[in-house]
């Protein structure tokens, strides 16, 4: 199916969709649930106000990102990376020194 210069509306349902192409496509307000995106490709996008829940994301390589406020909580952070360095390592030497302020005012 081609849809060229099209403003239409989908309810996809049961749907193979595999080794489908989208370019200069707005998919703004839509809804994934239930989604195989596994080995997909995201190159240019707007993800702005994105809001992710219960995903596997493990392998997933985000490079060249805006990550300005963005919120991580509840989440798997093992062999994690920031600029090569574990997350875990990092989170345990910040609550490691939170720690140490916390008792050296006494609190």
């Amino acid at each position: 199916m081609d849809l060229h210069q099209t403003k239409t509306r989908l309810d996809v349902k049961k749907a193979d969709l595999s080794g489908s192409r989208f370019d200069d496509v707005c998919m703004a307000g839509s809804t994934f649930h239930n989604v195989n995106l596994s080995g997909a490709r995201f190159d240019d996008l707007n993800m702005s106000g994105w809001r992710v829940h219960n995903v596997n994301l493990a392998g997933l390589h985000l490079t060249k990102a805006n990550l300005a406020g963005v919120s991580i909580s509840e989440c798997r952070c093992d062999d994690m990376t920031i600029d090569g360095i574990p997350v875990t390592e990092m989170l345990a030497a910040y609550r490691a020194a939170q720690a140490r302020d916390d008792q050296d005012s006494g609190t």
